[in-house]
This record gives C-alpha cells, sequence and structure tokens, in this order.
C-alpha cells in the first residue's frame, strides 16, 4: 500500500468557510488535524503525528536565536487545530487563513506527500504551474531526469 497524500481534487468553500476534504484523505484525520500557512500561498493540512515533528523543528529553530524565535512564533500563531466533521467531511478553514491563502470559492485539495495542501487556482497558477511545465509540458525535459 502506498503511504503518503497524492492527487488532485477540486472543491468549493461553502458559505461559514467549509471545505469538503476528498474521502480518501479523511482517514488519516479521523483524531483531526493541523492547519498552517505553508510556502507559496497555500494551506497545509498536517496529521497529528506530521505536525508534532514539525513543531519539534520549530522548537529547535527557536532556540537558535531571536530571528528563529520569531520564526517559531509566526509560524505558531498561524497554526490552527481542526475536526474533521465526521458524517460529511467538512473542515472549517479559520477566515483568516482563508484570507492569507486567497480561498474564496474554489479550492483545489492537493495530496502532497506528507500533507494535505489547499490553493486558490490563482495561487496554484502563479506559483506552480510554471514549474509544473518543466515535468509535463510538451516541451519540457525529460521526466527521469528531472525525478
Amino acid at each position: 500500500m502506498v503511504t503518503g497524500f497524492y492527487g488532485h481534487y477540486e472543491h468549493t468553500l461553502d458559505g461559514k468557510g467549509r471545505i469538503i476534504l476528498p474521502a480518501r484523505f479523511r482517514p488519516h484525520f479521523a483524531g483531526g488535524g493541523f492547519l498552517t500557512k505553508y510556502f507559496e500561498g497555500c494551506l497545509a493540512l498536517w496529521t497529528p503525528d506530521v505536525f508534532a515533528a514539525r513543531m519539534e523543528a520549530m522548537r529547535a529553530r527557536a532556540e537558535s536565536g531571536r530571528t528563529g524565535r520569531n520564526l517559531s512564533r509566526a509560524w505558531s500563531a498561524g497554526s490552527y487545530e481542526v475536526q474533521i466533521d465526521e458524517s460529511q467531511g467538512r473542515l472549517q478553514v479559520p477566515s483568516d487563513l482563508r484570507s492569507w491563502a486567497r480561498l474564496e470559492s474554489e479550492v483545489h485539495v492537493i495530496g502532497n506527500i506528507d500533507r494535505v495542501e489547499l490553493w486558490s487556482p490563482a495561487v496554484w497558477e502563479e506559483n506552480v504551474a510554471p514549474d509544473a511545465e518543466q515535468l509535463f509540458g510538451r516541451e519540457g525535459g525529460d521526466i527521469e531526469e528531472i525525478l
């Protein structure tokens, strides 16, 4: 069995800022998860175990000095514990995270190995699509060289 998250799903935020998590991801979050700001303007949904490892890495970074402490503060301040609605598989996205990630209506839900990412389609096109062309573009390089 393949472990990790993969796949690309298109979902919609409802009027209360909730999104349906794809069924294949839900078992990993039966006990809840953690939603954080992440690179390139997306949100990352972490399982509790992976989030705990990220917290430990941030704790170590905080010991490196003022900049490390501020980075750890900023990361922790933008992190939320979340629950997945068992009946419909919905995840509440806090309003400040929705604003930060520019999530409005349509949302790309991406499995990315050790996390699930939530992307605004516009932010995805700005940040990911250009690099994806190297991997999948008709004019792109050899996929074996890239991987």
